[in-house]
């Protein structure tokens, strides 16, 4: 964008600026005129589906919190690209899956079996 073209307005002054917005329009709008403008418009983001909200996934929030990590360890995962925090939380995952798994057969061989 140009220099030209932008207009600096305090606070006040853009207080006191007169919108473009027709409420009178907006107001006027019913729930299918909204949902139908929705659907015509190729920037608005697609409605989820049933299908899709039957494999959504719930993902748990993430606690952000210091961990302290050997240098090399960071690089390594920074040198395969941006997002380096994400692949390190997935490895750690990982590793904590496969040890869950490995304990549960630990837990199926230790019970004894049924007798017929």
């Amino acid at each position: 964008m140009s220099e030209e073209r932008i207009t600096r307005v305090t606070l006040e002054e853009a207080r006191k600026m007169k919108g473009k917005t027709d409420w009178a329009r907006v107001d006027a709008l019913s729930d299918e005129d909204i949902e139908r403008a929705v659907a015509e418009d190729p920037d608005a983001p697609p409605f989820w589906t049933d299908e899709d909200w039957a494999n959504a996934q719930r993902v748990d929030p993430q606690k952000h919190t210091a961990v302290w990590l050997d240098r090399d360890i960071v690089d390594r995962f920074k040198e395969q690209g941006p997002h380096f925090q994400a692949r390190i939380n997935a490895a750690l995952r990982a590793f904590l899956d496969a040890r869950k798994r490995d304990a549960e057969e630990t837990a199926d061989k230790a019970l004894p079996e049924a007798s017929s």
